[in-house]
Parts: structure tokens; C-alpha cells; sequence
């Protein structure tokens, strides 16, 4: 890439930086009010919303993508499940913020928004297995990554009850994508995720430390879905082919909390469905560590899985199985803590 050429996407992001901080603006003025409860961290009624301002940014500079960007296009039908998806899912995630829908209603619509970009083509057809090759994956490829967009969507709603946690591990995520995509031609995870970046640069400096005003699930599942789909997409459909591992790696802090959590309620026989303050980043706030300190920790966990997707794509192909559960070891070591905290703070139920 010349200068030049960086120098025009940095233009168009700073633009896109300043559309999502004006509607970011525009929302906290509307005053869509979250109020607090039991199972939220915050104690004051607090506007929600601001995730609108990552889905217009998003769509505005994917619209742009489209119509001048041929270099980071994908073919047609893919590129225009990626719009439809998106914009699907956006709206899903804004009717959930107005009416509060029960998890069963949301995740139907979720379901609905995910058959939108799998219809279109946009599934898992094999998984490289080193020492192995490719194993293809037929028609559980679609399945799979449905199971996949789900998972990663909520996970990313689930994980947003800390002020900048959610917003701020995506940043974080995306730049690595911009970096790694970049060095290696794959021009429409590149953009996509730089898109997804400047939305949420505007919108995290109202969010972090104090919030003035909440993502939503209007931001929170856009981010998590949009994350889920460019991990598909680089992986097959791309002008280079990505590892699908990367995404995982990356969001390894969000999907291990989330995992780790629906597995224990699961064997202590509480209902999963049910609303709950018993995730790690939760017991770990309630146990007494700052917010503000859990939010860092879970931005360390997204750095230091982008550095795992630096060492995977640099290691010989024999050694990349081991990469993967670096990326977990911090996350045992969290359980520890937040086990061992838990215990000294008292707290018995995790619920």
C-alpha cells in the first residue's frame, strides 16, 4: 500500500470518527434511558443508544466501500449479505433496546439476521487441520456458523455491563485485523474492520471511563455479529484467506468468560436463560476490584490474543496448533483470581 493510499483511508476514518462521536452526541440528547437494577453495575439512570452511532458509521463507510472501493469488494452475493446482515441485525438489536425483548424473542431474531448472511453464502466450508489438510465441512458448515454468529453476538451483549469493556476489546480487535490484513492483502477484512474501528473510536471517549451513555444492545450485538462475519469472511472469501482462528483468538477474554459461565450454571443447574451477575468480569467487580481495572484487564486479554494471531501467523504450520491455547492461559489464570477473590470477598452465590 503507498502513502498516499493510507493517507486517504486515514482521511475517511477520521471522518467517519466524527460522524459516529456526532451521533454518539445525538443519542445522549434523545435520552433513551437505561434504567439501573439488580443484575446491572450501574446505580443512576444512564441514556442507551450510542451503539447507533457504530451501526451508521459502519453502513455509511460500507456503502462507500461498495461503490468506490473495487480493491476490498468481495463478489456480489457476499458482499451484499454482508449489507443485508448488517443491516438486519442492526435492527433486530435497536427494536431489543426499545422494548426490552424476552432472550427467547431476541434470539429468534438474532437467528433470523444470521440466516440473512448464511443464505447468502457466507458459511465455513472447511477447517484446515494442520498435519491433517483441509476437512470439509458440506452442509454442517452452514450450521456451524450459524452456531458461530449467535454465540459471538451475545457474547458481546453479555459481556457489556462495564463501562468501555465490550467497546474497547472490539477496538481492539479491529485494529489487529487492520494491521494483520494489511500485511497481507486481505483488502475487505482491512477495510471492514477500519469501518468498524472508526465507529467505535467515536463512540468509546463517551463510554470510558465515565459513562454519559450506553452502547446498548443496538451496539453490542451489531459488534459482536459484525466481528463473528468478518472472521467468516476473511477466512474464505477474501482476496487472501485468513485463519478463522484469528477472531477467536482475539475475542478469547469475551468467548471464554461467556463459555466458561454457560458451563457452570449449566452443571450447577441454574437456568441459563435467566438474568444473572455471575460472568468472571461481574464476580470480579463485585468482589471489590475497580471497574475500571476489570475493563483494562479484559483490554490486556484482546492485546495480548492479537499478539498470538502475530506469533500463529509467523510459526511454521507444525507448531500453529499450540498458538490457540496460549491465548487461553490467561483465562485460567483469571479464573483463579476471580475464584480466589470471590472466596475472601464472601460472595458464595455467583447468581
Amino acid at each position: 500500500m503507498t502513502l498516499i493510499a493510507f493517507l486517504r483511508h486515514l482521511g475517511l476514518a477520521a471522518i467517519l470518527v466524527l460522524l459516529s462521536a456526532s451521533i454518539v452526541r445525538l443519542m445522549i440528547a434523545v435520552r433513551v434511558m437505561d434504567t439501573p437494577e439488580a443484575r446491572k453495575a450501574h446505580d443512576r439512570p444512564t441514556p442507551k443508544g450510542g451503539g447507533v452511532g457504530i451501526v451508521i458509521t459502519f453502513l455509511a463507510g460500507i456503502a462507500v466501500l461498495y461503490r468506490f472501493a473495487a480493491f476490498a469488494r468481495l463478489a456480489d452475493p457476499y458482499f451484499l449479505g454482508v449489507i443485508e446482515a448488517s443491516a438486519a441485525i442492526a435492527l433486530v438489536a435497536f427494536l431489543d433496546d426499545l422494548f426490552d425483548w424476552p432472550f427467547i424473542v431476541k434470539l429468534s431474531a438474532q437467528l433470523l439476521a444470521a440466516l440473512v448472511a448464511v443464505s447468502s453464502g457466507l458459511y465455513v466450508t472447511a477447517f484446515n487441520i494442520p498435519y491433517i489438510g483441509p476437512l470439509p465441512f458440506a452442509w454442517f458448515g452452514a450450521v456451524a456458523t450459524l452456531g458461530w454468529l449467535l454465540f459471538t453476538t451475545n457474547a458481546m451483549n453479555f459481556i457489556d455491563g462495564l463501562n468501555g469493556l465490550a467497546s474497547g476489546v472490539g477496538l481492539i480487535a479491529c485494529l489487529f485485523m487492520v494491521f494483520i490484513a494489511q500485511q497481507h492483502g486481505g483488502w475487505f477484512a482491512y477495510a471492514a474492520a477500519g469501518l468498524l474501528a472508526a465507529g467505535i473510536a467515536g463512540f468509546l471517549p463517551f463510554n470510558f471511563p465515565r459513562a454519559r451513555i450506553f452502547m446498548g444492545d443496538v451496539g453490542s450485538q451489531f459488534l459482536g455479529f459484525m466481528l463473528a462475519i468478518l472472521a467468516v469472511a476473511a477466512s474464505r472469501f477474501d482476496g487472501v484467506e485468513l485463519s478463522f482462528l484469528l477472531m477467536p483468538m482475539l475475542l478469547s477474554g469475551v468467548l471464554f468468560d461467556v463459555a466458561f459461565t454457560l458451563v457452570r450454571r449449566t452443571v450447577q443447574g441454574e437456568a441459563v436463560t435467566r438474568p444473572h451477575r455471575g460472568h468472571l468480569y461481574q464476580v470480579a467487580q463485585r468482589s471489590g476490584l475497580r471497574p475500571v481495572s476489570v475493563t483494562l484487564i479484559h483490554w490486556g486479554f484482546a492485546v495480548f490474543g492479537g499478539l498470538c494471531c502475530l506469533l500463529f501467523i509467523a510459526v511454521s504450520s507444525q507448531y500453529k496448533p499450540a498458538v490457540p491455547f496460549i491465548a487461553v492461559g490467561p483465562q485460567l489464570m483469571w479464573v483463579w483470581f476471580v475464584f480466589r477473590r470471590a472466596r475472601l470477598a464472601g460472595i458464595r452465590q455467583w447468581g
